[in-house]
């Protein structure tokens, strides 16, 4: 059988949580943070490693809390960098992914450290792993993924014969107003969770070294793992299935955000 590994990007401080780390806010019954109620569900599923794409003012926090294992699962730690003489922020998450080229070397499931996916969107990705040799991901309702008040940005699916032709995204997005952005509620969306071979790794560290020569001197344009693994489908360079996930999502991006996934959970559980 194969090994599958989950991956998380973990990298940077969101300047809404006042430089914490919110992936460690402890939302279980137990006490459980963030990140670790999503490892629990990526270790009932069948992940065999886990890997945190970390930053330079993550990397210390996240070795010190995990160190080198988590309920006997191996932890390996790749650090995402940047010039910050000549940038104000990391390249994006593409970027973050070249990191990992060294270290992973089995299929892995790639997602956000903020996000709680489910048991079953982490088990229907390890099973896909494990059976075929091509890329997964899941999809969510858009209904489902929208915050109760304000806007915020989506990656839009299209989908045919449960595969994916097209990722777009779509901004500006309101739950009480998708007739302006030519939404419905029932948009397959991508929450940035992605079943992939390490064979990617390759073509991935070519696109962001173009990237970033194409981009010098541009201060905050970001290299985005969605869109361009969205490129590579329309290229036909990369074929990914999609599963309609069974499971709800829950997020953290704001600090009102932890408080209600907690009594989410609670009610869940």
């Amino acid at each position: 059988m194969k090994d599958v590994a989950v991956v998380y990007m973990v990298a940077g401080l969101s300047s809404r949580f006042g430089g914490k780390i919110k992936q460690f806010a402890q939302v279980g019954q137990n006490g459980e943070t963030l990140i670790e109620y999503s490892i629990n569900q990526a270790i009932k599923a069948g992940i065999n490693k886990i890997v945190f794409i970390v930053g330079d003012l993550t990397k210390e926090q996240f070795q010190k809390k995990f160190a080198s294992s988590y309920k006997e699962i191996k932890i390996e730690y790749a650090l995402q960098t940047y010039d910050k003489k000549e940038r104000d922020k990391p390249w994006g998450t593409l970027d973050a992914v070249t990191s990992i080229k060294n270290i992973v070397n089995c299929p892995f499931i790639i997602c956000n450290g903020d996000d709680i996916y489910g048991e079953n969107s982490f088990k229907t990705l390890v099973n896909h792993l494990k059976e075929f040799d091509t890329s997964a991901t899941v999809s969510y309702k858009l209904i489902d993924v929208l915050p109760e008040k304000g806007k915020t940005n989506r990656g839009v699916f299209t989908i045919k014969d449960n595969k994916i032709i097209d990722l777009n995204e779509v901004f500006n997005i309101e739950k009480d107003n998708l007739p302006c952005t030519n939404s419905k509620e029932d948009d397959p969306i991508s929450m940035n969770i992605f079943a992939l071979y390490p064979q990617i790794l390759t073509e991935v560290v070519s696109i962001v070294n173009k990237f970033k020569i194409d981009n010098k001197g541009n201060r905050t344009v970001e290299c985005l793992l969605s869109k361009e693994l969205g490129n590579l489908i329309k290229s036909n360079k990369l074929i990914m299935h999609c599963y309609p996930s069974k499971d709800k999502w829950f997020g953290v991006t704001n600090p009102e955000d932890e408080a209600n996934v907690r009594q989410m959970l609670s009610n869940k559980e």
